[in-house]
């Protein structure tokens, strides 16, 4: 019963919230409006108190007086009408407390929809800064600023405003803070329609995106409760859907959505004066009348966490990079501040599978708990012992680790695990106190509840989940080793042992075996269960988490996490004495770094990563398969796993085969809108043998080509790409595993590079495509080729450098043990088959001979049998990776009878940032190009809106549908009959 509602409130509170973000529902409905959230959670706690208290009448007790009196006989109809009542009663309450859940996750979806920002509008604002941010503000690694803040008194932005202009605003602000208790800043703002509309936002400022280094360095000096005038540009949170962009997959907007955030704000101009109440109790008590205790109790432990981290900061530029990320490490395990730990760091715990170990986990907040619970006793005790005669001594302890575990929470931000283990206290004690017969599983399971409750938008965050799932795994498996440890019989003794010491060894040694199996079994117990939830929330899972962990989650719980919570109790004593020993935290964790990285970096260890995709019909079988092992023994035979166990291999199976049955080509986002990443995966018969020499059997059942473009026109200025080598690199890899490829046939550059070509005058070089990143493609292939096999790799223009180049990253990167691959010309006539012409790629256009490197863009046409279907790639399931717009000529809809029995189709691959691509096309292939033409049913274009093609080049290629990267309309297609359509499954049919 506990587990059927609970389960079934959650569904239908996410049902509801899946189903209001994807579909226009309205806001102002009348139920709505009669209902409040506070007033519903209420309602909400009384139905389940009233299902919970009629449960538990419904046990029968027994009764010793009975055996000695009549018993008095009910009739059947009298039994079945008692049973029919109570069943409806309890059905009644659980339909009441699902509906109710319901309408409480509506309620909050209203809530968010009434005070999101619609539209981007530029403002002048008085922003409050809200808890501390995200990062930090560093122009030297590019790291940007990100801080929560609540902006009101919006007036509309006519001209830009300098810094002194919002200093003297804040001034201005400050004085009449100073004479009135109003919240009304200035009669100038009266005539404002926006000027008692408040957002809560997220800021944004970024190195790269302003000129305003100097004043924007000036951000990380702004505490919780700082209030000054800015000039934002607000904008939308973006969509869901747009989730598909971003290259790992991240939904930013539901990460947003989950902490209430309305907007995003960029930063234009900051005041430099502000409005501090942070130093001056007098005006933090003044300026929070009309704000509740909690509230100001929640400033003031934020302003702590704050000087907090601005002690770790000091010094922070003459550290070594290895010393700044051990004590960010520090910083995070302590408070949960993770703002100066840097990219680089993040991926070496996720690599290691260790990435939870930087949250503030239930093991922090009870540590800390339990050690000054012991510190209280042991002073009363000693000093005040008659206290005892009021309260029992474990109430004394319980009382004091529920202060000690809200407070730390709070300080650490009062995430999910945190505030799940506060709460979790408080209700084991008040179990206990009231000696109600519920066990902790149902106590996690009504915490569980009762978060959503207050809360529904908690269940689109993954802390919550991994949470409560992992304590669940956790009790489950203490109940199950407790059981089995209590029935193991003891060692005997024998009385030949001299003095018993060789007994006492034994017993020492086969206790350490016992523990260290135990810790075994654990590991694998938790990291096969949560594996499948892993997969569904992150899309990957690091194999190395499970035999780091084995000693990572010791090492980090009894020696670097005491040994840090014991500094921060020094702290507030003797700070030097914190310092020491906040030291030798920071030497162990600099040196386990030092030790994952290298073992990350031996060739043989690099792949460990795990790709599987992850659906809810695939958890539904984990879930199916675990039951029987889930309930009590003997309640379910085991055997019943076998089904759903052999219907989740056979499901996985074919979801990795599904990727490669029919020819697709995935657009891959790069997170440039000019930088292109397209990958090919084509299904082969047994009878495919490659005619070209380069051709290299890795695949018998598929080939995978990567193509790569700068889309950047010559002639228009365009902003900077912030892409790096490396991050594109990665993000490619992680894509690739996540379609099961494992090896490349070929990578194609279609983008010429200054880099890698030495013959180039300095008049020529400006024809090159992003000259001053030229090097960001060849580098993101040379650092693929050293995490996956690669046969052949073609690149655009000339390349007379790329083995010095190759060599040259090599020796910094050092990479040892690993092949070098050439790079081949991507020449116009140049061609690579497979022997059965089921499929062909050659380059249409590349005149690298010529002394102009405005020709020397390769544009590749891919020539197959079937049709090829064009998916844009979703990182959050790739398996739902969606169709792509395109723009089809109406005339081409009626096909002449020669056209319509052709079955070669063509996916033409664009790549020009000059219009002399398509002349020199024009004057040197165009006649014998259109005999190819007529093979083809249908041609598909796919480049950038950007694109140099003209009206003409379409009309002569006989192009069908036109595809662009950015999903914008190219502008040679504008003057063409042609319609919008969203391609579903395939761009060309049969």
């Amino acid at each position: 019963m506990y587990w059927l509602v609970s389960s079934l409130v959650i569904i239908a509170m996410m049902g509801v919230l899946a189903v209001a973000d994807n579909v226009a529902m309205p806001i102002d409905m009348p139920l709505l409006d009669m209902v409040s959230a506070s007033g519903l959670l209420w309602l909400l706690v009384v139905f389940a108190i009233m299902l919970l208290s009629a449960t538990q009448l419904n046990i029968p007790s027994v009764n010793t007086q009975s055996t000695h009196k009549t018993r008095s006989v009910s009739s059947p109809n009298d039994v079945e009408l008692s049973l029919f009542s109570r069943y409806f009663l309890f059905g009644l309450l659980a339909i009441a407390l699902v509906m109710g859940s319901a309408l409480q996750a509506l309620v909050a979806h209203r809530q968010a929809e009434t005070t999101k920002i619609t539209n981007s509008i530029r403002v002048q604002a008085l922003v409050r800064i809200e808890g501390i941010s995200d990062s930090v503000y560093d122009a030297s690694t590019d790291s940007g600023y990100r801080q929560v803040a609540v902006v009101t008194q919006l007036m509309p932005l006519v001209a830009e405003l300098t810094p002194q202009d919002l200093a003297n605003s804040t001034s201005d602000y400050s004085e009449q803070e100073k004479n009135s208790l109003s919240k009304i800043y200035s009669n100038n703002f009266e005539k404002n329609l926006d000027n008692n509309i408040e957002y809560r936002v997220l800021l944004n400022a970024y190195p790269k995106n302003t000129s305003n280094d100097d004043s924007f360095s000036n951000l990380n000096d702004l505490q919780p409760g700082d209030e000054l005038f800015m000039s934002l540009a607000l904008a939308p949170l973006s969509a869901s859907k747009q989730a598909i962009s971003n290259m790992s997959g991240f939904d930013s907007y539901r990460w947003l959505r989950g902490r209430h955030i309305d907007g995003v704000a960029n930063i234009l101009a900051v005041s430099p004066l502000t409005v501090s109440k942070s130093s001056n109790d007098e005006a933090l008590q003044q300026a929070s009348m009309f704000d509740s205790y909690f509230q100001r109790l929640r400033t003031r432990i934020d302003i702590g966490r704050w000087q907090l981290r601005d002690h770790f900061y000091r010094d922070w530029p003459a550290q070594t990079t290895a010393e700044q990320q051990a004590k960010a490490v520090t910083l995070s395990l302590l408070t949960g501040d993770r703002s100066l730990i840097d990219r680089d760091t993040k991926d070496l715990y996720q690599l290691a599978g260790i990435s939870h170990l930087l949250a503030i986990s239930g093991t922090h907040v009870l540590f800390l708990a339990i050690v000054l619970g012991g510190a209280v006793m042991l002073l009363f005790n000693r000093l005040c012992p008659v206290v005892y005669r009021y309260m029992p001594r474990w109430q004394v302890r319980w009382w004091v680790m529920i202060g000690a575990a809200f407070i730390y929470a709070l300080f650490t931000g009062f995430d999910v695990p945190a505030a799940r283990t506060a709460w979790m206290l408080l209700a084991i004690g008040l179990v206990r106190l009231t000696l109600l017969p519920i066990s902790t599983m149902r106590v996690l399971l009504a915490l569980a509840v009762l978060m959503a409750w207050q809360d529904p938008y908690v269940l689109w965050q993954a802390g919550y989940w991994l949470s409560f799932i992992a304590v669940a795994l956790l009790l489950k498996y203490e109940d199950t080793s407790y059981q089995r440890n209590t029935a193991a019989a003891p060692l005997p003794y024998n009385d030949n042992d001299n003095n018993g010491r060789a007994y006492i060894s034994n017993v020492l040694f086969h206790r350490v075996l016992q523990m260290a199996r135990r810790i075994f079994k654990l590991q694998f117990w938790l990291f096969f269960t949560l594996l499948p939830i892993t997969l569904l929330l992150f899309g990957k899972a690091s194999l190395w988490g499970l035999f780091v962990n084995l000693f990572a989650i010791g090492l980090f719980g009894w020696v670097i996490v005491p040994l840090n919570l014991l500094a921060g109790l020094f702290y507030l004593l003797s700070p030097t004495i914190a310092d020491s020993i906040w030291s030798l935290v920071s030497a162990i964790v600099g040196n386990l770094h030092e030790l994952i990285g290298w073992l990350i970096s031996l060739p043989a260890l690099t792949d460990a990563w795990l790709y599987t995709p992850v659906n809810m019909a695939i958890l539904l079988m984990v879930l199916l398969s675990i039951i029987p092992w889930l309930l009590p023994r003997g309640l379910l035979s085991r055997w019943l796993v076998l089904p759903p166990l052999t219907l989740l291999m056979m499901t996985v199976y074919a979801n990795q085969q599904s990727i490669i049955t029919m020819p697709t080509l995935y657009i891959l986002p790069t997170g440039d809108p000019y930088i292109s990443a397209a990958l090919l995966q084509f299904p082969l018969n047994d009878q495919s043998i490659s005619k070209n020499k380069d051709w290299s059997p890795f695949s018998k059942d598929s080939t995978s080509w990567l193509f790569l473009a700068d889309h950047r026109p010559t002639a228009t200025r365009t902003m900077p790409s912030s892409l790096t080598a490396d991050k594109l690199s990665a993000s490619l890899e992680q894509q690739l595993g996540s379609l099961s490829v494992d090896k490349l046939e070929g990578i194609i550059v279609q983008s010429s590079s200054t880099v890698l070509t030495e013959t180039l005058s300095a008049s020529e070089q400006n024809m090159v495509v992003s000259a001053k990143n030229s090097e960001l493609l060849p580098l993101a292939v040379a650092q693929l080729n050293q995490q996956l096999p690669v046969s052949q790799y073609w690149q655009a223009g000339r390349s007379e450098r790329w083995p010095a180049f190759q060599q040259a990253h090599n020796t910094v990167a050092q990479s040892k043990g690993k092949t070098n691959i050439s790079a081949q010309g991507c020449e116009q006539g140049k061609t690579w088959q497979v022997a059965s012409d089921d499929l062909s790629i050659q380059a249409m256009t590349g005149w690298s001979k010529i002394g102009d490197a405005s020709v020397w863009d390769c544009t590749i046409a891919i020539d197959s049998s079937v049709p090829i279907q064009v998916l844009r790639y979703n990182a959050a399931d790739p398996l739902k990776s969606l169709s792509v717009n395109s723009q089809t000529k109406i005339a081409d809809n009626q096909l002449d009878t020669d056209h319509k029995n052709l079955s070669q189709s063509r996916l033409v691959l664009d790549t020009d940032t000059h219009p002399r691509v398509w002349q020199m096309w024009s004057l040197l292939c165009s006649a014998d190009s259109n005999n190819d033409i007529m093979r083809f049913k249908n041609i598909t274009w796919l480049g950038h809106s950007a694109s140099q093609m003209t009206t003409d080049v379409i009309s002569r290629q006989s192009i069908n549908h036109i595809i662009t990267y950015d999903d914008k309309p190219l502008e040679a297609s504008l003057s063409l009959n042609i319609i919008n359509n969203s391609v579903d499954a395939e761009v060309t049919s049969p």
